[in-house]
This record gives structure tokens, C-alpha cells and sequence, in this order.
């Protein structure tokens, strides 16, 4: 969970991601942990800036040989 989600947007501070938005991830979230989990895997879920969060995961994984991402357009 990226902290920026929760933060009002740059024009009029209306809030990115509300109660009913929030409450449907982490329903997804739970639904997909439950799915993984019984075809023997599982989901990794953190709170935190994506660049602190993904070295961190790394650096505990320790043989990592790709890392994917997306960026997010930002809209000023």
C-alpha cells in the first residue's frame, strides 16, 4: 500500500481512495491470498513508498534476477 493512495489529489484534496474503495481492495487482497494459498503460494502485502518497500523485499529474498513494475501517470 502505497501511502500516496490515501492523500487528497493535487486539485481540491479529494481524497484518492475512500472507505468503499479501500474496504473492495481489501477484499481482492484476501480473496487472492486465499486463491494462492491453495495452490501453495501465497501474497506479500506491505505498507510503505514502493522504492523502500520492493529493496527491502530484495534484500530478505536475496536471489532476485528481475523486478517489474508500472509507474503511475500523475496528472498535475
Amino acid at each position: 500500500f502505497d501511502p500516496l493512495h490515501y492523500l487528497g489529489t493535487h486539485c481540491y484534496s479529494f481524497p484518492k481512495t475512500g472507505p468503499h474503495r479501500l474496504r473492495f481492495l481489501l477484499e481482492s487482497l484476501k480473496d487472492l491470498r486465499e486463491t494462492l494459498k491453495k495452490k501453495g503460494s501465497t501474497l506479500v502485502v506491505r505498507k510503505g513508498k514502493p522504492e523502500d518497500v520492493v529493496l527491502d523485499l530484495i534484500t530478505q529474498l536475496g536471489s532476485v534476477s528481475a523486478v517489474a513494475f508500472h509507474e503511475e501517470v500523475r496528472v498535475i
